[in-house]
């Protein structure tokens, strides 16, 4: 199997961003303290080893919080335009390395190279987004009962934020929580998924150098390796404020009850059971793109991806038909190829859960459409390669009521009014993305309106994957309530603070209240 992307090695890839493939301990300048065992991590792709990386332990992880502490009492001195401006030098930074570190996240997590360049471009434009952020961190002024007082709220860092990522965005999600959390005058530690610690360890090079340059201190960005149990630490840190979370429902509603344990603050973004409704106005060429980039990018691991499609009883046929054609031309392999639309999963722990998928649909009635299976041979040796699927199944299968990370598409029917189809969107314990496919004004503002979707993000005439920074990202029910990226997202790596002012000789109480002396 041929590993150069389009301009560049995976060796030279690795050599750029100053990965030693033999050994990566932590690094002097990096703030990464890693003492412990190692870390092995494999690509989806070959089933290799890429690197081994030395992990964070108990002992580690307390230099890494009081470098954290130290560095907080620096930075959020400095004014925040100046703080926009080291979040505009790293995303300048991203801008030089984006072909080594989009290749990387292709290889160490398996999906497309394009995608893997897609998701280094979300951290530059974050990065763009929050310099102009930096200059309207802006509070309210209200008007005073009180003659002669003035009151207005303003924002304050809140000191360390915690930030634990998973696989499938191994550096975007990071990204946008950091480059808030850094011009807020936050610090940041990051704790990543131990399925992807290689493209971790390369964003600390990048930052570190982008820090030292600007003669800050190292710890406003620090790194942890190894898995949930150095996470647990981070959860169950008091000097940690702010806890940003991104995984699976059950990681976190575990998140969730360690910090409000606490009393700490928590940001979760869960996980997703997407639906496109197809109505009977929709566009049948705009639906299949959309459907089928949906289920089967970044090999249905995204949170976004299309589990679900809900499709009027009129279109019913020709949609289905439409999208088995359309699966008949994937083509499934190296996703370093650029030729290839699908790579592999992330491991063959994700390989069972996608046949255990299959199989459990099977037995509650589905009807299989497109066959799913793994593939074997010459370019499929690592074991994490399956054909995307596509099952007739009801809203109401077990099955279908979970979210499986893997390329699996549900098909169902609805008839009468778009109502119907949107009570089965809804139909869910998740909340995240919905779209609708129609050229109906009523349908698709029925759809926005407080009537329709229950999901943080619903879109018309596009699908629920590939959602851009400038708006918040989110989503509600067991998906967790939080907002990341665009939007005014940025309030939570801040605490409020009300402040009252009073410029006379008087001492007027509020609610008229009298207390004389």
């Amino acid at each position: 199997m041929t590993l150069q992307a389009k301009n560049i090695t995976i060796t030279e890839a690795l050599k750029e961003l100053e990965i030693n493939p033999s050994n990566l301990g932590s690094s002097t300048g990096t703030n990464w303290f890693a003492s412990g065992e190692e870390l092995i991590s494999y690509s989806p792709v070959n089933g290799e080893v890429i690197a081994k990386v030395t992990q964070t332990t108990a002992e580690d992880y307390e230099k890494v919080v009081q470098t954290a502490k130290d560095a907080f009492v620096t930075w959020r001195k400095v004014t925040a335009p100046q703080r926009g401006e080291v979040v505009r030098q790293f995303g300048e930074a991203l801008r030089k390395h984006k072909v080594a570190l989009g290749t990387l996240v292709s290889y160490e997590m398996g999906k497309s190279y394009q995608e893997g360049l897609g998701e280094v471009q979300e951290m530059i434009d974050i990065c763009d987004f929050a310099v102009g952020l930096s200059r309207q961190l802006h509070g309210l002024t209200m008007h005073s009962e009180r003659p002669g007082h003035r009151m207005y709220e303003q924002y304050h860092p809140m000191g360390i934020v915690g930030i634990i990522s998973a696989f499938n965005f191994p550096v975007a999600v990071w990204a946008w929580n950091t480059a808030l959390a850094w011009v807020c005058g936050d610090v940041c530690v990051w704790k990543p998924s131990e399925k992807t610690p290689l493209t971790a360890v390369a964003c600390q090079h990048i930052i570190s150098k982008v820090l030292k340059a600007n003669d800050m201190p190292e710890g406003i960005s620090c790194l942890l390796t190894g898995d949930y149990k150095i996470g647990e630490l981070l959860t169950n840190d008091k000097r940690v404020p702010l806890i940003s979370a991104t995984g699976s429902i059950r990681m976190g509603k575990i998140v969730a009850q360690t910090v409000a344990k606490r009393l700490g603050k928590s940001l979760l973004e869960l996980g997703g059971n997407n639906a496109i409704i197809v109505t009977p106005d929709a566009d049948i060429k705009m639906t299949v793109i959309g459907a089928v980039f949906g289920a089967v990018g970044t090999c249905g691991q995204r949170c976004t991806s299309t589990r679900r499609l809900i499709i009027h009883e009129s279109m019913y046929d020709k949609v289905k038909n439409a999208l088995v054609d359309a699966y008949k031309q994937l083509r499934i392999g190296n996703p370093l190829d650029e030729n290839n639309h699908v790579g592999p999963l992330i491991d063959t722990d994700a390989v069972n859960a996608y046949l255990n998928a299959l199989d459990e649909v099977k037995k509650e009635g589905g009807t299989v459409l497109v066959e799913g299976g793994v593939l074997e041979g010459e370019g499929y040796e690592s074991g994490c390669y399956v054909k995307p699927a596509i099952v007739e199944a009801e809203n109401h299968f077990d099955i279908v009521q979970h979210e499986t990370f893997a390329p699996i598409l549900y098909l169902m029917k609805y008839s009468g009014g778009v109502e119907n189809a949107i009570e089965l969107q809804n139909g869910v314990v998740q909340g995240l993305s919905s779209a609708i496919m129609t050229n109906n004004l009523r349908e698709a503002e029925l759809f926005l309106s407080h009537q329709g979707s229950d999901c943080g993000i619903a879109n018309v005439n596009i699908g629920t994957s590939g959602a851009e920074i400038g708006g918040a990202f989110g989503g509600e029910k067991e998906t967790g309530g939080g907002r990341e990226s665009g939007s005014d997202a940025w309030k939570v790596y801040m605490r409020r603070q009300t402040n009252t002012i009073n410029y006379t000789t008087e001492l007027p109480l509020a609610q008229g209240i009298k207390f004389d002396l």
